[in-house]
């Protein structure tokens, strides 16, 4: 037993509303910032890059509310600003709202290990656009996938998404979902993802928003049940109106994840265009 222990693997993760880069840390912020979300901010980048040094701790990392390159990030993917100054070799970034010059909206996935394959799933709504990033890493009996959402502000486009995400995380033995939610572990949408999936949320509930008086827990991350939750913590790390969400896991010993080494392949092929270029 002890022996297992010891081989075992600790994946750390975090998931992170980035509001843009956007440091709001009063309510009234969201009047006298509101310009932010459309127009260049000489503020933006050191805020992301405060957030560069704490993401740069964790494995793997799922960012929501980044901007792909427009008017408003001085027209700089902030996926690949935060993957570079973070020395993550592999990120993906996915368009959500595309309004060209103006804004846009997307989520990212960041990690020190090399997924076997990335998907974008659209997400059911009744506004299109949303989406949800699945990376999957596969070993030669075990799979693992882990999904990034954003989910929708009403409930019932939240039921549909969940309850898609719900069929996508049955196909695979281990599945860690994770992002800004927009609910709460109990409402009736989280429970229909509880009741068709083995997933499970840390018995220590987070609040991460707003993040300078944190009331509401509407960031998760849930993992499937034998995957072994060793710790769960919500830093106070105030570069957003949400707080980062962070979790230890204790992945099976059929799940090996190998860190980047030299000998490895780019992924610009399927990753956008990676930060390795071999």
């Amino acid at each position: 037993m002890s022996e297992q222990k010891s081989s075992a693997q600790i994946l750390r993760v975090m998931s992170y509303n980035i509001q843009v880069g956007i440091a709001t840390s009063r309510a009234r912020h969201y009047v006298t910032g509101s310009w932010k979300h459309i127009f260049p901010s000489s503020q933006r980048l050191p805020n992301l890059d405060r957030a560069a040094k704490l993401i740069q701790q964790y494995d793997i990392v799922g960012l929501q509310e980044l901007d792909a390159g427009s008017l408003r990030s001085n027209f700089i993917n902030l996926a690949e600003y935060l993957a570079e100054r973070a020395d993550f070799p592999y990120w993906y970034h996915q368009v959500n709202r595309n309004l060209g010059r103006l804004a846009q909206h997307s989520n990212a996935f960041l990690s020190h290990f090399k997924p076997d394959r990335i998907e974008n799933l659209k997400l059911p709504g009744f506004i299109p656009g949303r989406q949800a990033i699945m990376a999957v890493f596969e070993s030669e009996t075990d799979a693992l996938a882990v999904f990034i959402l954003h989910l929708a502000l009403g409930k019932r486009a939240r039921i549909r998404q969940l309850d898609y995400i719900a069929e996508r995380v049955s196909d695979y033995p281990h599945a860690i979902v994770m992002g800004d939610l927009n609910c709460r572990s109990d409402g009736p949408e989280m429970q229909l993802l509880f009741r068709k999936t083995s997933l499970r949320e840390s018995t220590d509930k987070m609040c991460t928003f707003p993040s300078w008086c944190p009331q509401h827990h509407i960031d998760h991350i849930l993992v499937s049940s034998d995957l072994t939750v060793k710790k769960t913590c919500a830093l106070r790390h105030e570069v957003s109106d949400h707080l980062p969400l962070t979790m230890e896991i204790e992945l099976p010993l059929t799940i090996k994840l190998n860190r980047y080494t030299h000998q490895g392949l780019s992924l610009e092929n399927y990753l956008g265009r990676s930060i390795i270029s071999l």
